[in-house]
């Protein structure tokens, strides 16, 4: 009887075990669907013109040059 007993109670954990690790793995894969950028947050041409003329990456002349060449091509 004691055997029956110890089994049944082997069981009753590994199916514990068994669904938490279920659990996490659904969390995380939501989790890292969630992080992953999509397309609408990609960053424009534009966008992209503004932070580089933001941190001092390029010119004056050259954000104003560039900035014309998108707005026209964008037409």
């Amino acid at each position: 009887m004691f055997d029956e007993y110890h089994n049944m109670w082997g069981m009753h954990w590994g199916w514990w075990v068994f669904w938490i690790a279920f659990i996490l793995v659904v969390v995380m894969l939501y989790w890292r669907g969630r992080t992953e950028p999509t397309t609408s947050t990609r960053e424009t041409p534009l966008e992209m013109l503004q932070r580089r003329y933001a941190a001092g990456e390029i010119t004056t002349e050259e954000y104003e040059e560039r900035k014309k060449r998108l707005e026209r091509d964008r037409l």
